[in-house]
């Protein structure tokens, strides 16, 4: 199908010498993603990169994967797990990143493009580039003695808390997995109470892990979690726990991949590790090791009930920051690395389009003051990117780093604060937001990021082909998957489930298709679940999607309106009726039935409905369910969670 040929030939597949010669000598400008073996390519950015391909339909740029281990010319790139692109133009290397930064990729692509056109077009000239992290990476190895923590600030965790050390690990890392975890980590009721990214040194390594010295795989334990970077987090529970460590290593899973896939399929492990070694996460081993590793990395970490200067215990606090959209259009890689830099760990970011209703429900204090009218432009004039930022003492040290509201005041008082770097020329409104007090703060989160559950259902016609690729870009997106069921459904369950289409002539059709073969029913979870959810799967009409939205499911997996691979939700009130209907009751925060295996159900063994192709009952079937203008859009979400439940019309929940 059109989907799968533009998948397979996106990136060239370089493995060894010869190939890379014959790369080198490509027409145009060539993104390579550098990898090993045992590492593999980036995932994390072929969305992107598809996405890029797909806007600019430039037949000059190329994107390639090239395996380090059997290429002389990439020996400086083996022993590495950070993800590496380089770019190339007349056969010299013109640019190189390192980290899976997608805004920033995006941008080196376009520029470097741009510059190799007019080096073809216009006789301009091609400026080769040496990449100088090597170089810099192997004096650091030589130079530097082992270093701690960065963080001189002590960190204070009161008595009753039981803590242990968490890392994601550098395979985890090179493909860009980590927020997602960290982010399940936090949605499984985990608090984190410290969080440093560092890339150990080999000392360091074989330091750390000194009590398995005696094991046949140490030396190459040594070697990974030396080759590039990984975080190291201090995790406690928001609900406390008498020891934690038990609570963390379940939900991290089995060491063994297999072992995990098998017996905790919901593990972290089993989600993201590749082999025993690669296996994505560490957790200690019991209470006395956790502290070991704990002073390991932390040696300013202290556990105490005394109190901060302020009264208030030390603890993990949420704040949320928006990045209004003249800044967010140029200005938002510097902020974010500002932020980063901080001290602040972004538990949630989005993108979204706000209405003028919405803006006048979130700012509802302000409506009746002189500058509204300014702040409801500004705030509606482009897309806002919204965080939730986490440290402790965000809402406070986050209003220090923006400044004062009043933008002349800001710039006069505090010139190095963030609302006076960054404020627009002849513009009164300030460009960034920061919640007043914790409570404002979470009542402004749940305002943008709204926690919901939504149904999703692989379809029989995508089962067979395309069900691991879906899965996985299901896990991409960040949702988690909280109920799953594969089933083949009766004719009743399929009548049953699509009611609400009972008296359409396409009724029977979809019904037949949908009872004909192996199906999988999943319970999905994320902020704005719903919506995201449809975002994913993009318009009912694959012709559509590929015409809206290219990099969706459907525009790439589909192959007509009814045959259009997955399914989803039109509301939360619709979702939490077909959950119901498919698992019976269960809360937000369930897990996989019985041991955690897959439960597996055949409702039925009517397998084989043939689909009737009846031309003129297929064009009612189009016009009736493409007729779903929100579908799909992912410019047409709505943070306010009230807003987006209540749609009873069926024809938005095929």
């Amino acid at each position: 199908m059109a989907g799968k040929k533009k998948e397979a030939s996106l990136q060239a597949s370089v493995t060894n010498q010869e190939q890379w010669e014959e790369m080198l000598a490509t027409k145009g400008l060539t993104v390579v993603d550098v990898y090993q073996q045992w590492c593999g390519p980036c995932r994390a950015v072929v969305s992107l990169l598809r996405k890029i391909k797909n806007e600019l339909g430039d037949d000059l740029l190329h994107f390639a994967t090239a395996e380090a281990d059997n290429i002389d010319a990439l020996e400086k790139y083996r022993g590495k797990c950070e993800p590496t692109f380089l770019f190339y133009g007349g056969g010299e290397l013109v640019a190189v990143l390192r980290g899976a930064n997608a805004p920033l990729l995006q941008r080196m692509i376009v520029e470097e493009l741009a510059k190799e056109k007019s080096v073809l077009e216009q006789g301009g000239e091609r400026k080769a580039v040496k990449d100088d992290g090597l170089v810099d990476g192997e004096k650091k190895d030589k130079e530097e003695p082992p270093q701690h923590s960065e963080n001189e600030e002590s960190i204070i965790v009161p008595a009753s808390k039981s803590y242990t050390v968490a890392i994601i690990k550098p395979d985890a890392v090179a493909h860009g997995k980590a927020n997602e975890i960290i982010m399940k980590i936090q949605d499984a009721g985990f608090e984190i109470l410290a969080h440093e990214e560092r890339t150990l040194t080999e000392v360091e390594a074989r330091d750390f892990y000194q009590h398995k010295a005696e094991e046949a795989c140490f030396e190459d334990l040594v070697q990974f979690m030396s080759s590039g970077p990984s975080h190291v987090l201090v995790i406690s529970q928001v609900e406390g726990s008498a020891n934690i460590v038990p609570a963390w290593r379940e939900f991290i899973g089995p060491a063994d991949i297999e072992e995990a896939r098998r017996n905790k399929p919901e593990s972290l492990r089993a989600q993201y590790g590749t082999q025993t070694l690669f296996n994505a996460v560490h957790g200690s081993e019991n209470s006395d090791q956790a502290s070991r590793e704990l002073a390991f990395f932390f040696p300013n970490f202290r556990t105490d009930s005394v109190t901060e200067q302020d009264g208030e215990e030390a603890h993990m606090e949420r704040t949320l920051a928006l990045i209004r959209p003249d800044v967010a259009r140029e200005n938002r890689e510097e902020i974010l690395a500002q932020i980063h830099k901080s001290g602040f760990i972004v538990a949630l970011q989005r993108e979204v389009m706000l209405t003028e209703e919405q803006v006048r429900q979130f700012y509802f204090q302000h409506v009746e003051e002189d500058y509204f009218p300014a702040l409801l432009r500004s705030m509606t004039s482009g897309p806002v990117l919204a965080l939730a930022l986490a440290r402790t003492g965000a809402v406070h040290h986050w209003k220090n780093i923006i400044g004062p509201s009043d933008v002349n005041k800001a710039r006069e008082e505090s010139p190095e604060c963030l609302r006076a770097q960054f404020a627009v020329e002849n513009d009164p409104i300030n460009q960034l937001h920061g919640s007043e007090s914790h409570e404002e703060a979470e009542r402004e989160i749940n305002f943008f990021f709204p926690k919901q559950q939504t149904l999703a259902v692989i379809k029989p016609d995508a089962m067979e082909e395309y069900r691991e690729k879906i899965l996985d870009e299901i896990r991409d997106s960040g949702f988690s998957v909280t109920q799953l069921k594969e089933t083949v459904l009766s004719r009743e369950m399929a009548e049953e489930f699509y009611k609400e289409h009972r008296e359409k002539p396409f009724f029977n059709q979809l019904v037949e298709f949908m009872c004909r073969g192996p199906c999988m029913m999943l319970v999905l979870t994320k902020e704005n679940a719903v919506e995201e959810w449809r975002a994913t799967m993009g318009p009912a009409d694959p012709d559509q999607a590929k015409a809206t939205s290219p990099n969706s499911l459907r525009a790439r997996f589909a192959s007509d309106i009814l045959h259009n691979s997955v399914h989803g939700s039109s509301s939360e009130q619709h979702a939490e009726e077909k959950i119901r209907f498919i698992f019976g009751d269960i809360c937000s925060e369930a897990e996989l039935t019985g041991d955690g295996e897959t439960d597996t159900t055949i409702l039925a063994k009517e397998q084989d409905c043939p689909a009737d192709e009846n031309t003129g009952r297929a064009r009612s079937l189009t016009e009736e369910l493409s007729d779903d203008h929100n579908e799909g859009d992912p410019h047409n979400l709505n943070p306010c969670s009230p807003q987006t439940e209540g749609s009873d019309d069926p024809d938005h929940s095929n």
